[in-house]
């Protein structure tokens, strides 16, 4: 079979037929209801006054609202908890400043995540007089060390609310810090310290930020627990994200089995990155392309680099993003880049070859049964929401399809047979 045969096979997506032109008719202007007399609010208005209006502080909001800040209650935004601290541990691995992760889960339902960076600051903190930088960090909204580029060229916290919170939304949260080598440790109760900073002494061969933490039934729920599966393969996906960190896991033993068959001990590290990561996702499903189109680029400073994974089966089409090792479960931007770059590249090969249907293909025919992943660094990205479930930069559409153009091009013209079938799936 030729191309023009393989591309005649392409279940293209039938176009809408055109509306019905509307009437050129103008509607009647309806009728405006008669003004009504205000009624007297002499009442209500003296009932909204100063003493009406509360300023909350500190975390207050965050108790009083967690959905604005992790998008809900519910098991998703329990678990969103322990994604808001390993990203702060991830930020620091993607630095350069640490190179493992210890996570851990015990029976009592205290979730421990250790690096091997920086360590968060300690000494006092020149805005805040009295308090330490890291109780600042612990007890403030819109306080961190990534909003001027300087501290990180690339993270995944953004707004200085993401440890704070998970502080707030827990009854029981313990920060360690060994910097300098020294130990320091502070302890914290719905986001209100149960001490000042303690100096715990001397220590060798440690560095880096240990957070351990338990969510609050109060905003949770009494039987609101971490689930250890599902723990296991966030933290497994980090390590896919990044292949310069080791990502340690352990959980008590008596969790195997209720996290569906995990181990009690596991070391997640990827230098293979998301190639691996998609073949081990897609394990023995059916594939039409025997080579998965992956490769990453490498940019000084980090903004700009990404790395991508991308073959058809059989499937529904499915695509895992990332920003700055956030997932992006809603897509964005830097999906969208995707989309274009694949259906132009393929567009550009079915026309090099001459096929006759390549004026046809659209977006829709190339991803209808694609399967991928995606990764990109950018610096200061945008996000919708809190939680960071889309990006918004639109940068990152132009940076994600320049930087396929060739490398798709090159496959293509690689592998005929494959080019053939990434759009006949």
């Amino acid at each position: 079979m030729d191309d023009n045969d393989l591309f005649a096979a392409l279940p293209l997506v039938p176009k809408p037929a055109d509306a019905p032109s509307p009437a050129t008719t103008p509607k009647a202007e309806a009728p405006r209801p008669a003004a009504t007399p205000r009624a007297n609010n002499t009442s209500s208005e003296s009932e909204y006054g100063a003493s009406s209006i509360r300023v909350l502080e500190g975390l207050e909001p965050v108790r009083m609202r967690p959905g604005m800040y992790i998008g809900g209650t519910d098991e998703k935004a329990l678990h969103h908890l322990f994604a808001e601290v390993i990203d702060n541990s991830m930020d620091e691995a993607v630095a350069g400043h640490a190179d493992f992760i210890d996570v851990h889960l015990d029976a009592e339902g205290f979730l421990t995540v250790t690096d091997n960076g920086r360590g968060i600051p300690v000494e006092l903190h020149p805005q805040v007089p009295g308090k330490s930088t890291l109780e600042v960090i612990m007890t403030k909204l819109h306080a961190g060390g990534k909003f001027d580029g300087k501290a990180y060229e690339t993270s995944g916290g953004l707004h200085g609310v993401g440890v704070s919170v998970v502080n707030a939304l827990s009854d029981l949260l313990e920060v360690e810090v060994a910097r300098n080598r020294r130990l320091y440790r502070q302890r914290f109760s719905r986001g209100v310290p149960l001490g000042g900073l303690e100096e715990l002494g001397d220590v060798h061969n440690r560095r880096g930020t240990r957070v351990r933490f338990h969510p609050d039934p109060q905003i949770f729920g009494d039987h609101a627990k971490f689930d250890p599966g599902r723990i296991f393969r966030m933290a497994r996906s980090k390590a896919y994200l990044f292949g310069g960190v080791e990502i340690r896991w352990s959980c008590d033993p008596g969790m195997v089995l209720e996290g569906g068959d995990i181990p009690e001990k596991a070391v997640f590290h990827f230098p293979g990155g998301l190639k691996d990561y998609l073949a081990a996702t897609l394990g023995k499903e059916f594939t039409v392309t025997r080579e998965i189109f992956a490769g990453k680029t490498e940019k000084t400073g980090g903004h700009g680099a990404m790395e991508w994974a991308i073959t058809w089966y059989g499937g529904d089409p499915m695509v895992h993003s990332y920003c700055n090792t956030i997932p992006t479960a809603e897509g964005g931007t830097h999906e969208a880049g995707l989309r274009i770059a694949l259906t132009k590249g393929l567009k550009n090969y079915a026309e090099l070859t001459q096929n006759k249907r390549a004026k046809e293909i659209t977006t829709d025919d190339v991803m209808i049964s694609a399967v991928g992943m995606l990764s990109v660094f950018i610096r200061e990205p945008e996000f919708v929401g809190q939680t960071k479930d889309k990006l918004a930069t639109v940068e990152a559409q132009r940076l994600v399809e320049n930087a396929l153009r060739d490398p798709f091009d090159h496959y293509l013209a690689d592998n005929p047979n494959e080019a053939a079938n990434c759009s006949t799936g």
